[in-house]
Parts: C-alpha cells; structure tokens; sequence
C-alpha cells in the first residue's frame, strides 16, 4: 500500500474509531488493514492510534498526523483537479444527505439537469432530518433547516425561508380571527403542535412584535411530528399552524388555508449546506453547493 493510501485508511479509522469498520469502508481486508497501520506507525516512528477490545481513538501524534493528512488529501485532490484535462466535469462518488421535504420540492425536479451537466458525478442521496455525523459517516454534504450548531463544520447559508401562521376559513369562523399574538391566549385560540421525533419537545410559536420576537406555546388537543399530518389537521379545522410558506403555497392560494397575523410572521428560516472542512476543495462537492445555492436562493425567494 503506497503512503497515500495509508495515509487515506488512517484517516477513515479515526473517523469510524474502527478497524473494521475502515476496512468495509475501503473494501479491504481486515489483515491488511492491521499490517498497513503496523507499518506506517514504524515507518513514522511513532504510535497513532490507541486500541482496546471496543475502541480506537488517535493518539495525541495521531491527531496530529490526521490533522495534516486530511490537509495534505485535500490539497492532492485540489492539484489533480486544477491539471485534470476534464476539469471542467468533475468525477466521483457524492454521498449526501437532504432534508427531505425541502429536496422534493426545490432539488429533486432539477436533478437529471444537474447530472446532465455533470456526467461523471454520482450520487447518493439520503433523505430525512436525523442528525448526521459526517465524519464518521464519510458524508460530503447535508442540507439542513435551521441555524446551524457552532462545531468545527463549515456551514454556507443557502436560503431563507419565509414562515407563516394559518388557519382554515372553518376554524376562523368558529373561534374568530386574532388581531394581535395576544389574542390568540385572550380569544382561546387552539394550535395542531409539532414535536420533535427526536427529544419530543413541541415547538412554539414564534412572532415579531415590535421589532423582538415573542415565543408563545399554544394548547392543542392533537400534536404531530409530519409535516403533512401537520398540514392536514389544520385544513380540517383542528388548530393553528405554523410552517414555512413553500409548505403550504397551494393550500394558501386555493383558499384551503388563510394566513393569520402577518404583520407578526415570525423570522425567516435560515437553511444551510453543511460540510467538513477537509470537503472545502473538493470539486466535486462545490459544484454540488454552488447547484443547490443557486436552486435554493432562485426559487425560495
């Protein structure tokens, strides 16, 4: 195995903190692995990597040593790309994972163009909103709602989306149409709430009044974690809702649904790609954030 290659098998052992689970990564025997790893450490002169029966985790040599090959891996692809005669039509395995509602509404549609214009390029698509751990996971890019977590990832704002608060024409004529935040409390208004899958909390309510903005929790007699139930109870009269308006443009323009308290809509929803900082230089992971960019920031605008 030439350095290069070692060099890339110690970075995926460090991401996955396993042997094994490297050496199914990179398709390789599990003895190869080992004597790779055996060999670079003696030809460097120093331990990498600190093993047990569970783990593998870099020494404090081997986090300096990954730190440099993923620069070092980062700048090869670079140069080979800047000489490549086909430069222009990058190559390779992308893996990246979308927010699911937001690709089949803004990307999805676009995608036999994209992979029109970039033959080389394949793709694997994961949808949903779990959290990901790119790293270990060898994922290039996700694409996510919200502001991002502070951590050592880069992040590139690609849109931002406007959110509305809405109700049916059934609802409003039973419980009467608030004016103002406060009188969704004073008049008893009721909300469909939205809980995360993850830790169960239920969202507020966001508003801008007077220029800060007012967080409101809502009673509510059913709570969902879809988007589509979400939609759904609300167009049968069930509660209030809030949503990003791309969500429920059809319902809003047919008359199934009508905005409520527009002068108080909440913040815009920021919405992101997200990489490692070893993908920056990547090619084929720029024009992947420059299509999605471009898509995104047309057509939520």
């Amino acid at each position: 195995m030439d350095r290069f290659e070692a060099m890339r098998l110690f970075t995926r052992i460090v991401e996955l903190e396993s042997f094994t689970k490297a050496a199914a990564d990179l398709d390789l025997p599990r003895a190869t692995v080992t004597h790779s790893i055996k060999q670079l450490e003696a030809r460097l002169g120093v331990r990498l990597l600190q093993r047990t029966t569970r783990h593998v985790s870099a020494t404090l040599d081997g986090k300096a040593y990954y730190a440099r090959c993923v620069r070092l891996m980062a700048d090869l692809e670079e140069a080979e790309t800047a000489f490549d005669a086909n430069a222009s039509s990058p190559k390779g395995l992308l893996r990246v994972d979308f927010h699911g509602t937001l690709a089949m509404h803004f990307l999805m549609p676009h995608l036999p163009q994209f992979l029109q214009r970039y033959p080389g390029i394949e793709l694997e698509i994961g949808m949903g909103d779990r959290t990901v751990d790119l790293v270990r996971e060898g994922i290039d890019c996700v694409l996510r709602v919200g502001h991002p977590p502070e951590s050592s990832l880069v992040a590139r704002k690609v849109a931002s989306l406007t959110q509305v608060t809405c109700a049916s024409p059934a609802y409003l004529q039973q419980h009467g149409l608030p004016r103002t935040p406060d009188e969704l409390e004073s008049m008893g208004h009721q909300a469909v709430n939205f809980f995360s899958a993850s830790s169960g909390k239920r969202w507020p309510f966001d508003f801008m009044v007077d220029g800060e903005l007012r967080s409101l929790m809502l009673p509510g007699r059913v709570s969902v974690n879809s988007a589509e139930a979400y939609h759904r109870c609300c167009a049968d009269g069930l509660g209030l809702i809030q949503a990003p308006r791309y969500h429920i443009a059809q319902f809003l323009e047919t008359g199934l649904l009508c905005e409520v308290l527009a002068e108080f809509r909440p913040p815009p929803m920021p919405v992101s790609v997200i990489y490692p900082h070893h993908r920056q230089l990547s090619r084929r992971v720029r024009v992947l954030v420059d299509w999605v960019a471009d898509l995104m920031g047309r057509e939520s605008s």
